[in-house]
């Protein structure tokens, strides 16, 4: 695994053959592909994303922007992303992020069911900050 800073044919790449755990993800938090689409766009032409590259080949996007004095991310993926590989290549790149906001805190909101969630989420050293409708945040204290 590798990553860039990503580009606007990344992203049409990344939602050209998004996984479909990651739409229901956006349905289920009431945003619809073009909303999600803008807002990685606004975050790529601040220079705030990573495309994660695997055999050189885009498979996820992460974004980020600062929201109070956290760091908030956004992510999209194809299916291919999602193995044990890619959360060792996540856990190292998630802190190289950290550092570029100048290591605050992360949160990173998941509205998946999906039980490996909360697993993954602590393999990358994330806690458990709060539950809502149909939410969890996760939170990555500063190094």
């Amino acid at each position: 695994m590798d990553y860039r800073t990503a580009t606007i044919a990344d992203l049409a790449a990344i939602f050209r053959d998004l996984a479909l755990r990651m739409a229901d993800q956006y349905a289920t938090a009431g945003l619809n592909i073009d909303e999600v689409k803008d807002e990685f766009l606004m975050c790529l032409k601040e220079g705030r994303g990573h495309t994660l590259l695997k055999d050189g080949r885009p498979v996820a996007l992460i974004a980020w922007r600062e929201v109070e004095h956290a760091a908030q991310t956004a992510f999209a993926a194809h299916e291919s992303f999602f193995s044990r590989s890619t959360v060792r290549f996540c856990k190292k790149h998630i802190r190289h992020i950290q550092a570029l906001c100048g290591n605050l805190q992360i949160h990173s909101y998941s509205w998946s069911d999906r039980p490996e969630v909360v697993k993954w989420f602590s393999v990358l050293g994330f806690k458990e900050r709060e539950r809502g409708k149909g939410f969890i945040v996760f939170e990555l204290d500063p190094a």
